[in-house]
């Protein structure tokens, strides 16, 4: 590749003189921390949770911190949000007996300790504490829980939902799209303009239905991706072989919970069930075929799994994997999927099992 500056001139990344970053086709990077905290403020600042029922009145106070990173990269129009963020919430309850009299009033907060783009698709974990602790303190606590819950979770999935389409660079991102061609109007205007012979009602129905088909099946094929990888083990192709189809040894290098078939047409879930399937085809230490399927992948996506197990050696075990039909993007509109499901390929399972189990190379 040739350096800044230098080489065939088509290659050539120059700036512009007056900076503009056209459709945003180089990468750009907008940090969105502070219009993270305007827009959790405008959220969750004095929002209802209970309004008298069972004599209980909570609310939301303030949104009293947001730390953490967030960003928007673009590259070629296209949007890569990133964030790891964590959110404390100020809230206030009050306790009523049935002639209006207060009770007991509280000062409580909510606490989500880890918001993050892996785990777009998933709520993130809330913790709420109260500080009186008392009976009135704790029925206010559990009130806060069960109510406040799932309101929060619901603005946080409103923040997640807005960072996959841009953040704050969504606005410009729309002013900035390129007017489509106006190509069409000029072929109709001029096959208004020319008679033609029409073709047969049949022909043109066939070659239509025809035209329909391909378009659909290339339609089908386009937003999704395919994964690549082969990996070395120091162990015997069978104990690998085990290992993938062992959820107690599943459970053991990921932490997480699992349910693993050993059986074709069996299901699975794994990773305290963000991923299900189906074992598709099994050759007892040469090969797992798996039909898999993200929770935050968008509604009927699956993938398919292929992990071809070879031993050139004794003790030495080769592991081919192939996952087609990735999808680019999750239900919430999130570009890092491929990404990230690479990633927990390599990270999160291959090198685990290594660490764990003792088969490093």
């Amino acid at each position: 590749m040739a350096r800044y500056g230098e080489g065939d001139k088509r290659w050539i990344v120059e700036e512009r003189p007056d900076g503009t970053n056209v459709h945003n086709w180089h990468w750009s990077e907008t940090n969105c921390l502070d219009w993270s905290r305007n827009f959790f403020n405008n959220l969750l600042n004095d929002l209802p949770i209970l309004s008298g029922e069972s004599n209980l009145f909570i609310s939301t106070t303030k949104v009293s911190s947001v730390d953490g990173e967030a960003y928007v990269n673009i590259r070629k129009g296209k949007i890569i949000p990133g964030y790891e963020i964590s959110l404390t919430l100020s809230w206030q309850g009050e306790a009523k007996d049935s002639d209006g009299k207060s009770l007991l009033k509280v000062d409580g907060t909510v606490e989500i300790p880890y918001i993050s783009d892996e785990n777009a698709g998933e709520d993130p974990e809330l913790r709420v504490t109260v500080k009186d602790e008392g009976p009135i303190g704790r029925t206010l606590k559990d009130a806060m829980l069960s109510k406040g819950k799932p309101l929060i979770l619901d603005k946080v999935r409103v923040w997640v939902q807005t960072m996959a389409k841009g953040g704050p660079v969504k606005d410009e991102l729309d002013t900035k799209k390129p007017t489509p061609p106006q190509q069409q109007n000029h072929a109709a205007a001029a096959a208004a303009a020319s008679p033609a012979v029409a073709p047969s009602s049949a022909s043109t129905a066939a070659k239509k239905e025809g035209s329909t088909e391909k378009e659909a099946k290339k339609k089908r094929k386009e937003g999704f991706k395919s994964i690549s990888m082969t990996e070395r083990f120091n162990c015997r192709a069978r104990d690998l072989y085990e290992i993938l189809l062992d959820e107690n040894r599943w459970k053991g290098f990921t932490q997480s919970n699992a349910k693993i078939s050993k059986e074709v047409g069996g299901e699975f879930s794994i990773f305290d069930g963000s991923v299900t399937g189906i074992n598709v085809e099994l050759q007892e230490a040469k090969l797992i075929v798996q039909k898999w399927r993200f929770g935050s992948w968008p509604d009927g996506v699956h993938s398919l799994v292929k992990l071809v197990l070879e031993e050139p050696e004794p003790g030495v075990t080769v592991v081919k994997l192939t996952h087609n039909d990735v999808p680019e993007e999750d239900r919430y509109g999130n570009a890092t999927v491929v990404e990230n499901t690479e990633r927990g390929w390599r990270d999160l399972i291959f090198q685990r099992i290594r660490a764990v189990f003792g088969f490093g190379i």
